[in-house]
């Protein structure tokens, strides 16, 4: 009788290979670089897994969109998706050029409230001039044929989780009250063991609580830093925030105690310029003062 053993050893081999093989195809090295704008200190976060590229929030002007397009050139990958977080101003301006210079990347939200905010705060800030600087992004209209088509350039995501091509996947959560914006989006990712929470999230830098943003917004946004909190203090993922550097679930009480100090300085404050004097005394180093604080204070001292 012939020996089975080398036959045996054939398929043991081409096992091997086969998952080899397999593994080699699954295979990916997820991680995500940091750009920081100058416009309002704001953030971009651009994912990778060695073979594609998404990118969350795209600054607050053109300017800024340049360079954080060339970043993203470098890598030389498939740009699939470009993630508006929220309907704030500097977290979507440079989409219209991101748009132009990645044609094939779909530009998404999270749920149909979002894009319906983005383009209801581009149309108001059409009518009080301040998209004079942004052109291009000025609604898509019979006056204006040739402005930015928020209907048919933004979609809308049917799932709750972002993949990305060749391996990786982000969770996406919208289910939020209104707080430093209408209809925030926080995303975690697995695979970094990292939190993403849009403008939930400030680190040594001020917080927006101006205009749209009043006294029950601030309150929902302190109860869901607490939920924060307590949902992740198993995980401890790194937070990265909206403005600002990424920190660990340390930054959630930093953020509270700031909230807590602007609420108990702002509601006896006679005056705009005493506030502003003693919130700044208070976080000296924290940048943004003459703007998100600025209008902060002008919103909730009369």
């Amino acid at each position: 009788m012939k020996s089975t053993k080398p036959l045996l050893v054939l398929i043991s081999i081409l096992i091997f290979v086969c998952g080899a093989l397999k593994a080699e195809e699954t295979a990916y090295n997820f991680d995500v670089e940091v750009f920081k704008g100058d416009v309002a200190s704001v953030n971009s976060y651009i994912f990778s897994n060695g073979k594609s590229l998404i990118v969350m929030d795209v600054q607050g002007a053109t300017s800024e969109a340049k360079k954080l397009a060339e970043v993203i050139k470098v890598k030389n990958l498939p740009l699939t998706h470009i993630l508006i977080s929220h309907g704030h101003s500097d977290h979507y301006i440079g989409m219209d050029w991101l748009h132009k210079e990645f044609p094939e990347a779909k530009i998404v939200v999270a749920t149909a409230d979002i894009k319906k905010d983005i383009k209801n705060y581009s149309s108001w800030m059409e009518s009080v001039g301040w998209l004079d600087a942004e052109p291009n992004l000025k609604p898509k209209s019979a006056i204006n044929p040739d402005g930015f088509d928020y209907d048919s350039n933004i979609h809308i995501l049917t799932s709750n989780e972002l993949s990305l091509r060749g391996g990786g996947t982000l969770e996406l959560n919208a289910n939020y009250k209104p707080s430093e914006s209408e209809h925030p989006t926080t995303v975690y990712s697995k695979d970094l063991n990292a939190l993403f929470i849009s403008d939930f999230g400030y680190n040594d830098v001020h917080l927006w609580m101006g205009e749209g943003v009043t006294v029950q917004h601030i309150a929902n946004w302190k109860s869901e830093l607490e939920v924060f909190k307590s949902q992740y203090a198993k995980l401890n993922p790194q937070v990265f925030p909206g403005h600002g550097n990424p920190a660990d679930i340390k930054l959630f009480d930093v953020i509270i105690q700031y909230i807590d100090d602007f609420n108990r300085i702002t509601s006896v404050a006679k005056s705009k310029e005493e506030a502003m004097k003693k919130m700044i005394t208070l976080y000296p180093d924290y940048k943004e003062a003459d703007f998100l604080l600025k209008y902060s204070v002008d919103n909730h001292v009369k």
